[in-house]
């Protein structure tokens, strides 16, 4: 079993890399995120999952290992194979894919090309109480980081804008930045929503990492 590999990007397609480890070329089926986020010649680490057909050995691969697990529990639904739970992983982030399921939203499933309401359904049904601790930790998280920008904002000096804020929070002077610069600047919006939406950037773009 492959469970990893590191190489460098040879080849990008839209739902395929080539990727060249130690002059063997290893040809990877991923996520939409995943090919939208690499360049030729970048030397990235890829978590695997081999799956062996009878005529075929086909290597699936991922930016990070919640993504990687996400897709084997996907195929552990009846019905799930390889290219759904590859579309449902493209199509969301880990944690979008796992509150749906745990808040029973299959609505949201169902704008998966390929994802009827019945194969939503069973997916909930087969997945809710595996990943009912994962989503807690989620909500968790999120709580803590709402207290923590209630606290910054209530205690902070004035003359602060949304990039002290969000330094004040623990993240990089370049995290926060770049955050600031891709949210709506919407002037009617207050600081707090602005300072919300940048974390929900980030937290994002850490889950497509």
């Amino acid at each position: 079993m492959i469970g990893l590999l590191r190489g460098i990007v040879w080849v990008i397609s839209p739902d395929k890399l080539v990727i060249d480890v130690n002059g063997i070329g290893y040809i990877v089926n991923t996520t939409a995120s995943c090919t939208a986020n690499v360049q030729v010649g970048d030397e990235k680490i890829f978590y695997t999952h081999l799956i062996v057909r009878e005529d075929d050995l086909i290597l699936y691969g991922f930016s990070n290992v919640e993504e990687k697990d996400l897709f084997i529990q996907l195929l552990g639904v009846s019905g799930i194979g390889p290219r759904a739970a590859l579309a449902i992983i493209s199509t969301f982030s880990v944690r979008q894919v796992v509150m749906a399921i745990v808040q029973e939203n299959s609505s949201m499933l169902t704008e998966v090309s390929g994802i009827g309401g019945k194969t939503a359904k069973r997916v909930i049904l087969e997945l809710k109480e595996k990943l009912k601790e994962k989503a807690e930790m989620y909500v968790s998280i999120q709580n803590n980081t709402d207290n923590k920008i209630d606290s910054t904002i209530a205690y902070s000096g004035q003359g602060n804008d949304e990039l002290d804020y969000l330094l004040a929070l623990g993240f990089s002077r370049q995290e926060a930045r770049e955050a600031l610069e891709k949210i709506d600047k919407n002037q009617t919006r207050t600081m707090e929503e602005r300072i919300r939406e940048a974390l929900r950037y980030m937290a994002m773009s850490k889950d497509n990492r």
